[in-house]
């Protein structure tokens, strides 16, 4: 008589937890990419708000200092504002505080960059 090995394979349950297992850790890992995914988006959007505040900031640093004022809002590809204001004899007298802000939404809500810099005579 031939004696059968039972214990060769798996069983339909063993099949079924790992199946369930796999399902998990895939959940798991779809959730997290769309994290990323939203994390990398909303960087590059503040990467290009913060490029467009640069930019104004060096035109204003290139300015006259007697010529300076503040100015905007002006729609920068179509989504950014960028505004700027000048703050005469601030911090001291000679001096003038520059700020530049350029807000975005994302999301359904308003999100911004200020850079600030102060110039003197």
């Amino acid at each position: 008589m031939i004696k059968i090995d039972k214990s060769r394979g798996f069983t339909l349950i063993e099949v079924m937890i790992a199946i369930l297992v796999l399902v998990v850790g895939l959940l798991g890992v779809a959730g997290v990419a769309t994290t990323v995914i939203n994390g990398n988006t909303f960087g590059k959007e503040i990467t290009i708000a913060t490029t467009l505040a640069q930019d104004q900031m060096e035109v204003l640093r290139g300015t006259a200092y007697s010529d300076l004022a503040s100015g905007g809002p002006d729609t920068q590809e179509s989504i950014y504002t960028r505004t700027w204001t000048v703050t005469p004899n601030s911090p001291a007298a000679g001096m003038q505080t520059i700020n530049v802000t350029v807000a975005f939404p994302w999301k359904g809500t308003e999100h911004s960059v200020t850079l600030t810099t102060t110039v003197a005579q």
